[in-house]
């Protein structure tokens, strides 16, 4: 098919006459069912047939029942389960020529010239080449008598995409490859359970996790449990290691800790390539210490379990990504690999990926361990940093003269006490007096402002909530009382955790200079709340730990419908006016429709989405669910909305309501937000340290300019700072939302996957990228 200009594609036409086949191979990963699901129905929407190949390339080269069609169907209530439904196999007959021609024959004979892989480096390589000797497979085939000559002419180029499935995250060019964030999912669960054990015994525990030659698991695991120490094999401890480590962990039991928490990457190795196990450190603990110590392998349960919400979005955009890469591709286009960066799809030549992925083991290998870091790619060393300055670094004897203030505003959010942590941490090795304000600016007018210290925040990271208390209340009232606070105490500077409250409230604080002198000092908002409605930030902090509690709890509302059959269920998501967690959990939860505020419905989409759902219960699949946000229509309730459903699916379904509620503001924080939280803390600090320094005058600090007052946010790919005045023109007030957001993009996936008929805007897909190879000489540090 010609190609057309980019956006005036009818994507419901793009695939008719053309095969699409979709396996899964190596290890299995959390998510790749999700990406299963999405290709096969983003496929048949655009026309195209779409086979399952089983049990990977096995399948591919033993054919016959191995590779069979795909249905709407027999996708369904797919999402949630871990693993791979279509089966995994390590395919040795793949690697000779004699399999490969054998599994060209089966595709050729079905028609399948488009092949999307799911796998690791491996897999994807194995892909590459079979796409290599497609021509010269055919024409073997072809001189034996395998497929005739007209069969090989219809089926003269094989298009490939491949989508990275592997808990390691150890492939280079994505920022996250399916299966890991539930991976440390898994791995968190463990950890925080094994923490209060030892608590109560006084041990050092030894945890042993997955990843082969990718520290990247072990490395988030330890930011975001705040372990003492953590081996990865990309760079290895200097060679006193032994005792540092046991220094390390005498200082911590000295400051009050009950606990040790050392983790260990599996692949770990010392300066010379020597393996250090975690028996080794067991061993050395016991004999230098005499520490009760216990070693935990956590083995194959971080592959297992249930996909998490990021796993499963990640698996739908990546499939959806796939299909259009594969359905665009010509014999031109080189293969490609769909992931992520930041929150943008991209397109990156497989190649090139596979080669900086081996340039990393190589560098490995030959002892080159500062340039396998520098590999790794830029989020992966701001994380190495970080977690060294956390856990390396001894606040300094020397004192800057400097006084930070920190304190959470707005609604409590999981992933708050984590920033807290960090930002008292990372403040007081930069030798700050460090002030935690309790209940936020109400805290700060009444005076409720202690010192704290480096021990009060250890194990913060893993709790919800909001140690230090948090109040919706504004400042403006209390303008005097927060003025002489601000003086009393000393405070140069103020880091304000929280969500839209802290964004209002420090304007109100910035149009409070011109009157008070004492709110003349660098502030910076660091935003934390599920609603993820803070303009100047993609993403939140609690908002993926309210998103995993409510796909889990979708989750069980659909299992408990399996049993009954036909029945739709309602349900009503926080958010206030913003869609954000309505729509994503619908994306994580196979919804059928969500309701939100940002995009206008009326009776007679409802009435639409009502059919529809008549219509899927003349299926096999006879369940339905369809969230609403909790504002998305003041008179389309979720009552008036369960009432209709009821009424017009008499004798056809029957309806039942749930409104979630505050439980989407507890519970433990995910990886994500422990990790996120300790990052943004990390960086506020960084940022505002200079800032204190830019604006002392004489002993004295006046801030008065728009850039001393920032919001520090996550923009595509990047954490930026920008003035909190800027942000205005970009705000909605009187409904508390962005103008503009990121994710309303991926609405139409929601509904494509859901079934609905609907044109998909492919004017702003992803275009081939290529892999930064990053400059060793161009690292720029945190």
């Amino acid at each position: 098919m010609a190609q057309l200009p980019r956006g005036h594609v009818h994507a419901e036409s793009l695939g008719i006459g053309k095969a699409i086949a979709v396996l899964t191979s190596g290890g299995d990963a959390q998510g790749m069912n999700a990406a299963v699901r999405a290709v096969v129905r983003v496929g048949i929407y655009t026309g195209a047939k779409v086979y399952f190949v089983h049990e990977g390339y096995q399948g591919l080269v033993d054919g016959g029942d191995n590779i069979k069609e795909a249905t709407w169907e027999s996708v369904s209530m797919m999402l949630q389960l871990g693993g791979t439904v279509i089966g995994s196999a390590r395919c040795q007959d793949f690697r000779t020529r004699e399999g490969r021609l054998k599994a060209a024959r089966n595709l050729v004979k079905r028609g399948i010239t488009n092949l999307c892989v799911i796998g690791g480096d491996g897999s994807l390589t194995g892909a590459d080449t079979f796409r290599a000797e497609w021509s010269s497979l055919l024409a073997e085939l072809v001189k034996v008598g395998g497929i005739t000559a007209e069969e090989a002419k219809r089926s003269s180029h094989l298009n490939i995409v491949g989508m990275v499935g592997s808990i390691d995250n150890d492939f280079c060019g994505t920022d996250m490859t399916i299966g890991t964030d539930s991976a440390l999912h898994r791995i968190m669960e463990i950890v925080d359970a094994i923490t209060t054990t030892a608590q109560s015994h006084q041990r050092t525990f030894v945890l042993e996790v997955m990843g082969r030659h990718c520290g990247y698991l072990a490395l988030i695991t330890a930011l975001a449990c705040g372990a003492d120490w953590v081996f990865i094999p990309e760079s290895p401890p200097e060679d006193d290691w032994e005792d540092h480590l046991c220094r390390r962990l005498t200082e911590t039991r000295l400051g009050g800790s009950r606990l040790n928490i050392i983790i260990v990457a599996e692949g770990a190795v010392d300066k010379h390539g020597k393996a250090i196990t975690s028996d080794d450190i067991k061993t050395l603990v016991v004999k230098r210490l005499g520490y009760d110590t216990r070693v935990t392998i956590l083995g194959h349960v971080q592959r297992g379990g249930t996909p998490s919400a990021f796993d499963r979005i990640l698996g739908s955009r990546m499939g959806v990504e796939a299909v259009m890469a594969l359905l665009e591709g010509t014999p031109e286009t080189p293969a490609c690999v769909v992931s992520l960066s930041g929150n943008q799809a991209v397109r990156l030549p497989l190649m090139e990926c596979v080669q900086v992925t081996k340039d990393v083991t190589t560098a490995m290998n030959e002892g080159r361990f500062d340039d396998a870091l520098k590999l790794r790619g830029r989020s992966f060393q701001n994380n190495w940093n970080v977690y060294k300055l956390l856990a390396h670094i001894r606040p300094p004897s020397t004192k800057s003269g400097y006084t930070l203030a920190v304190l959470n505003v707005g609604a409590p959010a999981a992933g708050m006490n984590a920033a807290v942590r960090s930002t008292v941490r990372i403040g007081l090795i930069h030798g700050h007096r460090m002030l935690a304000v309790h209940d936020g600016f109400e805290g700060l007018a009444f005076g409720q402002v202690e010192e704290i210290s480096w021990e009060r925040v250890g194990g913060w990271t893993g709790l919800g909530g909001s140690k230090l208390g948090t109040k919706r209340t504004l400042p403006k009232k209390y303008f005097e009382e927060i003025s002489a606070n601000i003086s009393n105490f000393g405070i140069h500077g103020l880091i304000i955790i929280g969500g839209f409250e802290a964004f209002t409230g420090s304007l109100e604080l910035i149009e409070g200079r011109a009157k008070f002198e004492e709110l003349c000092i660098p502030l910076c908002v660091i935003p934390a709340t599920v609603s993820n409605n803070v303009p100047g930030s993609d993403f939140s902090i609690g908002a993926d730990t309210a998103l995993n509690t409510i796909t889990t709890t979708c989750d069980r509302i659909k299992q408990s419908a399996a049993g009954t059959k036909r029945r739709v269920f309602i349900i009503e998501t926080m958010g206030g006016f913003c869609g954000y967690l309505a729509t994503m959990a619908g994306l994580a939860g196979g919804a059928d429709a969500a309701y939100i505020y940002e995009e206008h419905f009326n009776i007679h989409d409802l009435q639409v989405n009502v059919e529809h759902l008549t219509e899927k219960m003349k299926t096999t699949v006879k369940r339905g669910l369809v969230l609403r946000n909790e504002r998305c229509n003041e008179n389309y309730t979720t009552d008036f909305i369960y009432n209709l459903y009821s009424e017009e699916g008499k004798g056809i379904f029957d309806c039942r309501k749930n409104v979630l509620g505050h439980m989407q503001q507890g519970g433990t924080p995910t990886p994500f937000d422990r990790n996120f939280g300790t990052k943004m803390g990390a960086k506020a600090v960084a940022w505002i340290t200079g800032k204190m320094k830019e604006c002392s005058r004489h002993g004295r600090i006046f801030a008065n300019t728009a850039d001393s007052a920032c919001l520090l946010g996550m923009r595509k790919r990047s954490l930026v700072f920008q003035p909190i005045a800027d942000l205005k023109e970009q705000t909605d007030f009187e409904h508390r939302i962005p103008k503009e957001q990121w994710w309303l993009k991926l609405r139409p996936i929601l509904k494509i996957l859901a079934k609905y008929h609907i044109e998909l805007d492919t004017s702003e897909k992803a275009h081939l990228e290529h892999v930064t190879r990053k400059g060793v000489s161009l690292e720029a540090n945190i």
